[in-house]
């Protein structure tokens, strides 16, 4: 009797600097379906398509974003956004954060989530950012933990960090060390 073995899952992530039209509806199902699900990374109801495309080619024309998608079986399933400070920030010029992160509900349980943050952390790095910050919903209890285990440093909660069907929802803020030379232990008040 041969045992018949389920296929193998292929997972990938890659830096967008533009989407195909296939691309970004996938992009826009796997959007619809993390914010019916409850992680929409801000929205609580899904938008209009055209809004939704409209949001993702905003994206990628903002220079301080940088997108990535992550591809289950080379179907868009989740993304992430690294996102720069504004060149007039000079003073957390050294700074960058991870946002807008999300994986469709049927493309979780694969490593996508893990694998998105990994190329946030990498690209942070590449590009000489000291410390990467992320903020997240405490409702986000698989987030939450992946996070932790790669290393984040939670720093604060804001009990009232955002507000869904009528009801407050608390917020965690989080850091990592990229780069230690240049960052202090102790921030200096009033620096």
């Amino acid at each position: 009797m041969t045992e018949l073995l389920p296929p193998k899952t292929e997972t990938s992530v890659e830096l967008v600097t533009e989407l195909r039209r296939i691309d970004m509806l996938d992009l826009c199902d796997a959007t619809e379906a993390a914010i019916l699900d409850g992680g929409g990374f801000g929205w609580v109801s899904p938008p209009d398509r055209d809004v939704m495309e409209r949001y993702w080619g905003g994206v990628l024309a903002v220079p301080e974003r940088v997108l990535f998608i992550g591809r289950l079986d080379g179907i868009v399933a989740g993304s992430v956004q690294l996102m720069r400070p504004t060149r007039n920030n000079e003073a957390q010029s050294f700074a960058c954060t991870l946002t807008t992160s999300f994986v469709a509900p049927w493309a979780r349980g694969h490593g996508l989530a893990r694998l998105l943050t990994q190329a946030v952390i990498d690209h942070g790095r590449k590009e000489g950012f000291q410390l990467l910050n992320l903020d997240v919903r405490d409702t986000q209890h698989a987030a939450i933990r992946l996070y932790e285990r790669m290393g984040f440093v939670r720093w604060g909660t804001h009990p009232h960090y955002a507000r869904a069907r009528g009801r407050s929802i608390a917020g965690h803020f989080y850091y990592k060390v990229l780069q230690e030379e240049g960052v202090q232990d102790t921030p200096q008040a009033g620096a």
